[in-house]
This record gives C-alpha cells, sequence and structure tokens, in this order.
C-alpha cells in the first residue's frame, strides 16, 4: 500500500496527539518520524509509530516532558529530557547545539533521561540550514555482542554527519555502527527473507542467517562481522557513541540502557538516567569563509562523482544520495508501505478512532 506523504503525517501526529502528546510536539514527532520514510529508512519511520505508543502505555515516555538545560558552557550542555519521546527530546537539543555554534563558533550538547529519537541523519541535517556542519548520535538497545564476545553490551549506535555545500547536494552520512540496524532484521522478518552473513550470530556465538535469530537469544554484530573483517572496528565506533551519549551526559550505557519494546523492563540497578544521545554544530566559518569553504565541497563531491566505477552501471555515490533521491520521489509518489505496518497502523487508528488515509 502506498500513502501519501500528507496523509501519513496527519495520521501519524493525530496517533502521538491522541497518546497523549501536545498538538506541537506531535507535529515534531510526526516530522521526524516520517523523514526516515521519505529518506528511505522505512526501518525508523512509522514502522516503529505503535512502538512508541506501547512505551507511552507502560509509562516509559512521559508525553508531557519538561524538557531542560541542566548543565552549560558557552558551548557545552547538558540536556535532561524528562523521559520525553525522543522524537520531541531531540530537535529541542540540536537547536541548543546550532545556537551555541552560531553565538561561539560550535556547541556540544549531550542528553540523558530520553527515548529512542528515531533517524539521526534529520538532527544532523538541522545544522545545514544556519551554514553549519551537523553531528548526531546516540546510544540504544543493547543488542549488540563486542568483538569476540556473545554477551549483548552495546546498540546499533548510530552517527550522522551532515556538511553544506554550495551548487552540489549535502553530504550526509547516516550510519549504524552494526552491519545492519535492528529494524533492518524487522523488515526482513515481514519480509519472510533470510539475512545476508555477516549481521548476527546465535546465542552461542555461531555465524547465523536467521532473522529471528535476536529475538532468540543471539545478538547483531559489530561492523564488519567478524575480527577478520574488522568488526573491532565497528565495536570501537559503537563505544565512542555509548561514552559520548551516555557517559558523557549521565544517561544509561551499555547493557543498562533500557530497551525499545514494551514487554521489556529497563534492568534494574540503572546507572543512568533513561537514553541518552550526542549532538554538535560548528560554524564553518570558525574555520574559513563559508562560500569558499562550500566552493571547494563542490569540487569535492564533483571529483568523486566522477571517480571510475567498476562497473558502467553503478556510478560512485556519495554518502546521503540514495536517501536524497528516495526523498524526491516519495514527496511525489508517496510512501510504500509493507502489508504487516498496514495492518498495525490500522489497529492503532481503530484503538483511537483515527482514519489512516490514502
Amino acid at each position: 500500500m502506498t500513502i501519501s506523504y500528507a496523509s501519513l503525517f496527519e495520521f501519524t501526529k493525530s496517533i502521538l496527539k491522541a497518546a497523549g502528546s501536545s498538538d506541537q510536539e506531535a507535529r515534531t514527532g510526526a516530522e521526524v518520524l516520517l523523514s526516515a520514510d521519505l529518506r528511505g529508512v522505512d526501518s525508523h519511520g512509522v514502522a516503529r509509530l505503535s512502538g512508541y505508543v506501547r512505551l507511552i502505555d507502560k509509562d516509559r515516555v512521559n508525553t508531557k516532558p519538561n524538557v531542560r538545560l541542566v548543565h552549560e558552557t558557552p558551548s557545552t550542555g547538558v540536556v535532561d529530557g524528562d523521559l520525553g519521546l525522543g522524537l520531541v527530546v531531540g530537535p529541542q537539543a540540536m537547536k541548543l547545539a546550532i545556537k551555541k555554534a552560531l553565538e561561539v563558533g560550535s556547541g556540544w550538547i549531550s542528553v540523558r533521561n530520553s527515548n529512542h529519537f528515531g533517524i539521526a541523519g534529520y538532527y544532523a541535517m538541522m545544522a545545514l540550514e544556519e551554514d553549519c556542519i551537523g553531528f548526531a548520535m546516540t546510544n540504544a538497545s543493547p543488542l549488540v555482542s563486542p568483538t569476540f564476545s556473545k554477551e549483548r553490551l552495546l546498540g546499533t549506535n548510530p552517527i550522522a554527519v551532515a556538511i553544506p555545500a554550495d551548487q552540489q547536494p549535502p553530504f550526509v552520512l547516516d550510519m549504524a555502527t552494526t552491519t545492519a540496524a535492528n529494524g533492518k532484521l524487522e523488515i526482513l522478518q515481514r519480509k519472510g527473507t533470510e539475512a545476508p552473513t555477516g549481521w548476527m550470530q546465535t546465542a552461542e556465538g555461531e555465524a547465523t542467517i536467521d532473522p529471528y535469530a535476536v529475538k532468540d537469544g543471539g545478538a547483531l554484530l559489530p561492523l564488519g562481522g567478524d575480527r577478520d573483517h574488522g568488526s573491532h572496528k565497528g565495536y570501537g565506533l559503537s563505544s565512542v557513541v555509548d561514552i559520548f551519549s551516555a557517559v558523557l551526559s549521565g544517561a544509561n550505557y551499555g547493557p543498562w540502557v533500557p530497551p525499545f519494546v514494551a514487554y521489556l523492563d529497563p534492568v534494574k540497578d540503572q546507572v543512568g538516567k533513561g537514553i541518552g544521545h550526542f549532538f554538535g554544530a560548528m560554524r564553518i566559518d570558525g574555520f574559513r569563509p563559508a562560500g569558499e569553504f562550500k566552493s571547494h565541497m563542490d569540487n569535492w563531491i564533483t571529483r568523486f562523482r566522477e571517480a571510475k566505477p567498476v562497473k558502467k552501471d553503478q556510478p560512485v555515490l556519495i554518502p546521503g544520495d540514495p536517501e536524497r533521491l528516495m526523498e524526491s520521489e516519495r514527496k511525489t509518489k508517496g510512501i510504500p508501505l509493507l502489508d504487516p505496518v498496514v495492518e498495525d497502523l490500522r489497529q492503532l487508528g481503530e484503538r483511537f478512532n483515527i482514519r489512516l488515509g490514502e
């Protein structure tokens, strides 16, 4: 089923509002959530809407949060999200990072006491409008085993960086630090297909292509899959995200991060508050004139686009290209949803008496 962006936005906003959010926060949450669907990151879009509602039902999300700055210097700060939706907490924290960047050259905000914030790239891209380079990262539910381990201690812990250009589209890197994000497994489960080798391991640490392996006690693998293919590097990147997002802010880290699924309760004796994020913004003219920099970014992007491809029908891409092209297409043609997602949304709609349009 394909649904227009406008219809899906109104539906999502109405569901979040019916679940307890204010009109403005429901609007913000819907915008962040649907930015993932527009950019083709279906694992972090409306497919997760019912998961957020279940967390609200379990009183693990505060729909009326008092998001506040609890510590700051001219260029840094810590934000307490008051257990609000990450989709609501994240934009406020990133705006603060950008404000500080505009005032003193760079701004860095670490967040505690938040929840899953959706697609990391959304926040990094917020900085582009102010001629800033944007950064965003978050820790997540412990579903990932460190290299050489079968214990789940880290999340998929994404990193996003957005860099403006002049005539060329911006450079936008948005990546999990695992070989694949957990949402990709959920998509495979809905499609009934196997996973590629290197995505995960069984509870005993053996390689598997079973998309249900994580639900059966297995784990996702760090970027690289195994030591011979560089999983220690993915493990290192994920660790940095965990430390910047949580150890720095006072959020939970490692195995103490609360699970996204509502049927699992957070572990006892937590070491912090909620989930953690980390946002940053750097003013380009803190280093060189913005126009000069963006002109050279155009040159950089153009040269890499001209790189000789291995196959003539597969040109070299710039980070952000696939998502940008997908966004353009889906704004025009609508957003395709898998049947299980449609059914999930319809059930939500029936509960709140909100019709899912087309």
